[in-house]
């Protein structure tokens, strides 16, 4: 996220007003989701891993979604 120039903010309000859009529920050591988000009227996409033991939220990673890998909702995957 920081190599990307996406603020902590802008991660955090994603997070919480965004919508899940995909769940790894095998991901290791937790279970992590794909999270779209909105800042600024531009799309970014929030992967977050969740331990549900302290129920902290762990950032892997940020983006914003390529408009050639991604349809036009930014919600599903382009076919290859």
């Amino acid at each position: 996220m920081f190599e990307r120039a996406i603020g902590r903010d802008n991660v955090r309000e994603a997070v919480a007003r965004g919508e899940a859009i995909a769940e790894y529920p095998e991901d290791s050591p937790y279970p992590s989701r794909l999270i779209l988000g909105w800042v600024n009227g531009k799309p970014i996409h929030v992967v977050v891993a969740v331990d549900r033991a302290t129920a902290a939220c762990i950032v892997i990673t940020v983006y914003q979604p390529q408009p050639d890998w991604w349809m036009n909702d930014f919600r599903t995957r382009r076919a290859e």
